[in-house]
């Protein structure tokens, strides 16, 4: 167990009747808190609060799950070679030391990987999720009882996600934070918005997401930008793996597992032809369905027709699709209006990172019945008789309604990590409070990492080939206005 994901704080008083205070084998305190209470509408950090708790080690729904988190982890450590490498390489060298890291991301086996392996490298960590639904609670049970500050459990209400950010931003005595590793920016702007003074102190903030890098190019022409940032997502290694190969994969796990769905003869229409698109795409058409794209970009339209996707509007298919797949990080790109010309049964869910993309507000009105029928599965019932099948409440479904491939996480994981060692490191002149992409050498050197999984063997430029392409024969081999 690494030293620095350990918490010294202790606490002298229980949470409430359904907070369990247990003696940790792993470092002999008791002061470990979590709530036994399964039922999703029980929120732990209501118990914290009313026994007068502020500033918990660590709040997750069942601490008991630990050992089943742990052995989901190293699951994760099995498929995840690139990351573990990384861990194996620099563990000795403590790139991230005295690093206070606040990270908000999804937590599952697979993020739990990349937070020890920051810890390995030196790293402080406090962390919270960037999704209500997308944590695995075995999970976070187990990060808990290793020692780290972890502040997520699924289900959690908009209030206690708020909270659980909050938890991890908030500098006191002991904990002065110094790097953001963010999914979406809101440990971003919470930071920025209620402790300022704080946030001038970060060094730097690694964003993965579409929708937080559209955040912080936001606050950098505001001028409201003071430290450094990396956009990862933009990465070559991110764009193409995560989110193509994974989503390629993962969105007929997410629809198979929640609604059994047969897709043989289907019609879909995904909105959106970017890399999470294109992925969608490919694997539904592979499936046998008949798929429609939706796009505003006329060079996204015509990679779609050349790849022989009709390219429509919306309005044109939404009475006859099967399946509406949103994938834009825009908002209202479903609307209510689009939802009452559905047919009956038509399944619809998200595959941006934003929940905003498929307007649910409109659908909470008293003429329309919500029924759960399954974890994360919504029957949306009209007066008629007539239903729709919501994944997730919008939100990203093949994180909320399944789980992501784990190699491909452990590229994502090896951006992350990289990136926070680049800023961490960097002398001050370096970067200016702006937002960078990641180094070109950075992505190539991710991928080599991985490579070996495959028994992938590279070619060498010889002292002549790399002199007549003007190369240097270690990379990087593309300049940075390469498309791959």
């Amino acid at each position: 167990m690494p030293s620095s994901g350990i918490l010294k704080n202790s606490m002298n008083e229980e949470c409430g009747p359904s907070l369990k205070k247990r003696h940790s084998i792993v470092s002999g305190r008791s002061d470990f808190w979590s709530s036994s209470d399964e039922d999703e509408g029980v929120q732990p950090h209501e118990k914290a609060i009313a026994a007068g708790q502020p500033n918990p080690p660590y709040c997750v729904r069942n601490i008991e799950q630990h050992d089943f988190g742990r052995r989901e982890i190293e699951i994760a450590e099995q498929e995840m070679p690139g990351i573990m490498a990384l861990r194996a390489r620099a563990k000795d060298d403590k790139p991230l030391k005295d690093a206070k890291i606040v990270g908000c991301t999804h937590i599952n086996a697979q993020t739990a990987v990349l937070i020890e392996t920051l810890a390995a490298l030196g790293a402080t960590v406090r962390w919270a999720a960037c999704n209500i639904y997308s944590t695995q609670n075995e999970v976070a049970a187990a990060l808990a009882e290793a020692g780290y500050a972890i502040f997520a459990w699924r289900g959690e209400s908009e209030e206690a996600f708020w909270w659980c950010i909050d938890q991890c931003c908030t500098p006191t005595a002991s904990w002065q934070p110094n790097m953001i590793l963010d999914d979406g920016g809101d440990a971003t702007h919470l930071m920025l918005k209620k402790h300022p003074a704080a946030f001038k102190q970060i060094k730097g903030i690694v964003e993965e997401s579409v929708t937080g890098v559209h955040r912080l190019y936001q606050l950098s022409k505001a001028g409201k930008l003071s430290v450094p940032a990396m956009n990862v997502n933009d990465s070559v290694t991110k764009t193409k793996f995560d989110n193509l190969y994974s989503c390629r994969e993962s969105i007929i796990d997410a629809l198979k597992r929640s609604t059994d769905l047969m897709f043989g003869g289907k019609q879909a229409a995904v909105c959106g032809y970017g890399e999470v698109g294109k992925g969608c795409c490919q694997a539904l058409k592979a499936l046998g369905c008949v798929v429609y794209v939706t796009e505003i970009d006329p060079i996204c339209a015509l990679q779609a027709a050349m790849d022989g996707f009709r390219v429509v509007k919306l309005n044109e298919v939404i009475r006859q699709v099967d399946i509406v797949i949103t994938a834009t990080g825009n908002k209202g790109v479903v609307t209510r209006d689009h939802m009452e010309r559905m047919k009956n049964g038509c399944v619809v869910c998200n595959m941006g990172h934003s929940n905003t993309e498929v307007d649910v507000h409109a659908l909470r009105t008293p003429d329309l019945m919500w029924e759960r029928v399954r974890s994360q599965v919504d029957h949306i019932i009209w007066g008629n008789g007539k239903r729709i099948v919501l994944l997730a409440e919008g939100r990203l479904a093949n994180l909320c309604c399944s789980s992501l491939p784990s190699f491909v996480v452990s590229v994502t994981a090896a951006t992350q990590a990289l990136a926070l060692i680049e800023l961490y490191n960097a002398p001050a002149h370096r970067y200016k409070a702006d937002v960078y992409l990641l180094p070109k050498k950075m992505d190539e050197y991710v991928a080599s990492l991985h490579l070996p999984t495959f028994d992938a063997h590279l070619t060498e430029l010889t002292d002549e080939q790399a002199k007549y392409l003007g190369l240097n024969k270690v990379g990087p081999f593309k300049p940075n206005y390469y498309r791959y």
